[in-house]
């Protein structure tokens, strides 16, 4: 198994922002904001910026916040209150400064949030993790009378509120960090078919790659990008829906394999032969 020797630099920030790969940059979309990259990792040497676009029609504002998240054994993440926060999670929202707090997008225009952070040098060696939340402030409307409106009465109008949040990373000293994939299989449910593997991790990292399942050709019949394992936890359940042309590809001898992502380097993570039923 692998060993993986993090970089003390942000390597998915270098390759989305300055470099002009042919790479397509991560995306994320959420109502009529893009953000890029999706995810930031930083050393405490050099600061970031995360690139914020209104694809909309008209302007509009974002606050930017950051929260706390946990992951669970099956992927997902859980907002924690700041009073509930573990000395490690304390640390990383102290350590972290960025501007503006507040965006206001007119169509088509772009905006950089700058990013930095300085751990101390007290802290442990170690990654630390916040999430930048960037959430839009809906804009004040009056509500017209109508035939609907009681005389005495008023009327309550709810908007949906749409934001976006990325990890931010920060990582001190040379970490090392094993990771390996387990138990691959095809899960059918009312006609309706996806691939599962566990992906665990052991060191003081998180893993981030990219999942490709191999079965009789040269090419992947699966791709999953931008996976990760956080620190918080040993193992991940992962279940990703395919098609049953995929399904039916994947039966049999199959190489599954996690990768860093392209705009990395691609180098292999971990690796498993298996076969599927």
């Amino acid at each position: 198994m692998p060993i993986v020797r993090l970089p003390r630099f942000g390597a998915v920030l270098l390759a989305t922002i300055g470099l002009g790969l042919a790479l397509p940059a991560p995306l994320a979309a959420q109502g009529d904001l893009l953000i890029a990259p999706t995810r930031l990792v930083l050393d405490g040497r050099r600061g970031g910026e995360v690139i914020l676009s209104n694809v909309g029609s008209e302007e509009a504002t974002y606050r930017v916040s950051l929260e706390l998240r946990r992951m669970t054994p099956d992927g997902g993440l859980e907002p924690v209150d700041t009073t509930e926060a573990n000395v490690t999670e304390t640390a990383a929202l102290e350590m972290i400064r960025y501007a503006p707090r507040r965006v206001v997008l007119p169509p088509g225009e772009p905006q950089a949030i700058r990013i930095s952070a300085r751990p101390g040098a007290e802290l442990p060696d170690g990654e630390y993790r916040v999430h930048m939340s960037f959430a839009a402030i809906p804009k004040v409307q009056p509500i017209a009378p109508s035939d609907t409106t009681p005389a005495d009465g008023f009327v309550v109008k709810i908007t949906p509120i749409y934001g976006i949040t990325m990890p931010i990373i920060i990582r001190k000293g040379q970490l090392e960090v094993v990771a390996g994939l387990a138990n691959p299989r095809i899960e059918q449910t009312e006609g309706r078919f996806a691939f599962a593997v566990d992906i665990s991790r052991s060191g003081a990292a998180s893993v981030y790659g990219d999942l490709l399942v191999y079965g009789a050709g040269s090419e992947p019949v699966f791709v999953a990008r931008g996976l990760g394992v956080y620190p918080e936890i040993g193992s991940r359940h992962t279940t990703l829906p395919i098609s049953p042309d995929q399904a039916a590809a994947m039966r049999g001898p199959v190489r599954v394999e996690l990768r860093q992502p392209l705009a990395d380097g691609g180098d292999l993570i971990a690796s498993l032969d298996a076969v599927l039923r």
